[in-house]
């Protein structure tokens, strides 16, 4: 398999997760009222819920395809395991994603706690999430090249002590 491959399957599993999560969990919508008497912290997108599911359905196949095709490339030894070290944080970045959009635009009665709450610990957590992400990346790029001994950074053995 190609590197282009390998970032292909990538891109699928990192992208199809959020649309699945969205997609395949709904609208979250106060149940008794209509949509137009509800209270939006963020007005939801005019999406119907069936073209929501298709997009969720698809995103899922995607997603569950390149996990398949990187699990199977990690196995034979074309994606270096370290790898699953950025794609990892990614994946439950998208799933954040996916689900805390579902929890914005979620359409109540008054205050919508959970996106305050969401806004709080969430936004935190997701740009740790995507910092560790990026300098794993980073380091992998730079200086993981798979040979042993201590390359130095600065005094400091970059390839452990």
């Amino acid at each position: 398999m190609t590197n282009r491959g390998i970032v292909a399957a990538g891109a699928a599993l990192v992208g199809g997760v959020p649309v699945a999560a969205w997609g395949l969990m709904g609208q979250q919508n106060y149940a008794g009222l209509p949509a137009s008497e509800l209270d939006y912290a963020f007005q939801p997108w005019d999406i119907g819920d069936g073209v929501a599911a298709v997009a969720g359905g698809l995103g899922l196949v995607l997603a569950v395809a390149g996990a398949a095709v990187l699990v199977r490339g990690s196995l034979r030894g074309v994606l270096d395991g370290r790898w699953w070290g950025v794609l990892g944080p990614l994946v439950a970045l998208g799933l954040m994603a996916g689900v805390g959009w579902r929890i914005l635009t979620a359409g109540g009665v008054g205050a919508n706690i959970g996106a305050g709450l969401l806004i709080i610990f969430g936004t935190p957590i997701a740009a740790g999430l995507l910092l560790w992400s990026l300098a794993w990346a980073f380091w992998l790029v730079t200086r993981g090249r798979g040979h042993d001994g201590g390359g130095e950074l600065g005094g400091v053995a970059s390839h452990g002590v």
